[in-house]
């Protein structure tokens, strides 16, 4: 809520996947409003293709060199491309232990 008023937000928009979000996301409404009862909280639920992906998920995908474009922008394609490909590089330089 502080972030919500210094920037002057009027509305916050929090989206919902599924129902079983809703009952914390309603909650959380519910205790901004109790803050500050000027900002509104709306709720946009998501379409059919992108109601269950979840980060989480997406970054797994990217992890095992999935294809992630379904699912997210190409800039965030890029950027998990890149992210993944940089931690497999670390991994394969990792000295070797010797007993």
């Amino acid at each position: 809520m502080h972030f919500a008023v210094d920037i002057g937000a009027v509305v916050i928009i929090r989206g919902l996947r599924a129902a079983s979000d809703f009952e914390y996301e309603i909650q959380m409404a519910a205790m901004n409003y109790r803050m500050n009862p000027k900002i509104e909280t709306i709720f946009l639920t998501a379409t059919e293709g992108t109601q269950f992906v979840s980060s989480r998920f997406v970054k797994e995908i990217a992890r095992l060199k999935g294809n992630v474009k379904p699912f997210v922008s190409p800039r965030i394609a890029a950027l998990l491309a890149e992210r993944f490909s940089h931690a497999a590089a670390r991994r394969k330089v990792r000295p070797e232990v010797r007993d």
